[in-house]
């Protein structure tokens, strides 16, 4: 056991080492300073002169905004008809069949918002050309959609008053040119050489020692498993993810995607302090969220080391922990480790499977989802963090007698009603979706649907109605893992989660670079004696507790009657 901790503290002290130094090098980027990756001005210049771009033209929020909705929705319209006749298309030597339309819909929104909710299993449900072409070039534009969306909140609040925030494919085009492509073939190499498969062979057959002839898929997985926790994206090449031997072979490439998936969410706080030359205030965010980590990490651990109460039961020895749904390549604590990180932030991967944790680890694991501002996906975790960071300024302003302020910008009506309605929106669409869910399984479970509601579980009760929950959380959340005892390939959970991951990916987006458009627009304010600092110590606790607070008088309720349930009726 001392072993699995002490691979869990050096994972996360390398991703540190790594992540630091990459903050302020982003700063330095997106800010238009001298870097050593200046190298590759022409290859950019190349792009925005063929795609017609001018990148001198200043943007207001609501043209970045435009700019967003616009690309996103042709890659929207683009994949959904390639993945209906991806059975028509080359690259697909295995004969995979093209997707159903509500099956194509899902997954082509899951993948343009970061999600990678797959209703589908990899290795069988696309071709080669759809895994590249289609979902690893999403992963790719999908992560860098969320950190340039970061970047015009950075811009708002480095000058003092503006409604210039640069230009939106400027820094949608250096994510990819200065961040993530070359991350990508650093890790991808890295995972080739240790036995992830980069292939363009179709299915190779080997003989079982048991005699049997097994068919084994193959192909070009290291490369979209690398941009997959860089990109905070998560789909798997195969379909269970990095528990399968060939995405996540041992120990060592374990850690490498572990450090891969958290290092830019980490690193795009740090570089939100230089960038605004506030760095006092990066730094307490990052502890805000690195207390938050910690706080679900360590009761996770417990869960999962102390092993299943029903199986003490019957005498049944757990020296390791609760090993169901574990690879004994990693074990209990490394998959504790990577389901708390996968989960606070949006990648969704899963190096074990979440449907067999223990009770009070779904519960954890749920949160982390609800909360999704603890690091969260690339750029979108910063901006959910902006959106509890305004709710603390205005009611700290509320209980001081003074008018709000951020960073020199009063904080009026119109920026508490957007932050009010961006804040409903997550309970919203998770206890709606989830009563939905659970309604017509409940009244209408012999309906005549090709899959008929009563069959979608095969865990009935609390664990049930938890699964149903987790689906429609990671929904919300871009997260894309899931409790898969839930038969979620029908028309009715394709579309309702596909409704709920396009809301909840653009909405909470739209509104925090809304709020930090109209603030920068603002008249500066200059800092007295009475302005309430948001870089202290004390507005970091306000700040955690209306995080806390938010989040349990929202869902309490709905954990209470899965999870934490499902927990007390264990120890009967």
């Amino acid at each position: 056991m001392n072993t699995e901790l002490t691979g869990i503290i050096a994972t996360f002290l390398l991703t540190l080492v790594i992540a630091i130094p990459l903050g302020m090098y982003l700063a330095k980027v997106f800010a238009g300073e001298k870097v050593w990756t200046d190298f590759l001005k022409p290859l950019e210049s190349g792009i925005y002169k063929l795609s017609g771009i001018n990148i001198k033209e200043q943007m207001n929020w609501k043209q970045q905004m435009k700019a967003l909705m616009t690309i996103n929705l042709l890659w929207l319209v683009y994949g959904f008809f390639v993945l209906i006749f991806q059975d028509k298309l080359p690259f697909n030597p295995d004969g995979n069949p093209g997707m159903t339309p509500d099956l194509a819909f899902n997954t082509i929104i899951s993948f343009v918002a970061n999600c990678n909710l797959q209703h589908y299993s990899g290795e069988s449900g696309v071709s080669y050309l759809s895994q590249q072409y289609v979902l690893m070039f999403l992963q790719f534009v999908s992560a860098a959609t969320g950190i340039a969306a970061a970047v015009v909140l950075f811009k708002a609040f480095r000058d003092k008053t503006t409604t210039e925030l640069g230009n939106f494919w400027e820094f949608f085009v250096k994510a990819i040119t200065r961040l993530l492509m070359p991350l990508a073939i650093v890790v991808a190499t890295i995972l080739t050489f240790n036995g992830t498969p980069s292939s363009y062979e179709g299915k190779d057959q080997f003989i079982s020692m048991q005699g049997d002839t097994v068919n084994v898929s193959r192909g070009p997985a290291a490369q979209m498993i690398a941009i997959k926790h860089l990109g905070t994206n998560g789909g798997g090449y195969f379909g269970v993810n990095s528990a399968h031997p060939f995405e996540n072979p041992s120990y060592f490439t374990n850690m490498v995607e572990l450090i891969a998936q958290v290092i830019i969410p980490i690193a795009m706080v740090i570089a939100f302090g230089f960038f605004i030359k506030r760095k006092k205030l990066g730094w307490t965010i990052f502890g805000v969220m690195t207390i938050g980590l910690f706080m679900l990490l360590i009761p996770m651990l417990s869960s999962e080391l102390g092993g299943s109460p029903a199986l003490a039961k019957m005498g049944i020895s757990q020296t390791t922990g609760a090993m169901e749904g574990k690879e004994v390549r990693f074990g209990p604590a490394a998959s504790a480790y990577w389901a708390t990180v996968t989960t606070i932030i949006s990648t969704g991967s899963v190096n074990s499977m979440h449907d067999s944790t223990m009770p009070m680890s779904g519960t954890w694991q749920l949160l982390g989802m609800m909360i999704n501002s603890f690091y969260g996906g690339c750029g979108v975790g910063l901006l959910n963090y902006f959106i509890y960071l305004i709710v603390a300024v205005f009611i700290s302003g509320l209980m001081v007698g003074r008018t709000p302020e951020f960073l020199g910008h009063k904080v009026e009506a119109r920026e508490i009603k957007i932050a009010a309605i961006i804040t409903l929106l997550s309970p919203f669409l998770i206890l709606a979706g989830t009563a939905i869910a659970s309604y017509v399984f409940t009244n209408y479970g012999d309906a005549g649907w090709a899959v008929q509601p009563k069959n979608w579980l095969n865990n009935p009760g609390f664990h049930g109605f938890s699964e149903m929950l987790y689906e429609v959380t990671s929904s919300n959340a871009n997260n894309g893992s899931g409790f898969e005892g839930l038969g979620d390939n029908n028309i009715f959970w394709n579309l309702l989660t596909g409704v709920i991951i396009f809301l909840g990916r653009f909405l909470p987006i739209i509104g925090p670079i809304a709020i930090a458009g109209l603030l920068g627009a603002k008249k500066f304010i200059p800092e007295s004696a009475g302005t309430l600092r948001t870089d202290t110590k004390t507005f970091a606790l306000m700040t955690f507790a209306v995080i806390i607070v938010l989040n349990a008088l929202s869902y309490f309720p709905a954990l209470a009657l899965g999870p934490i349930a499902e927990y007390f009726t264990m120890l009967k």
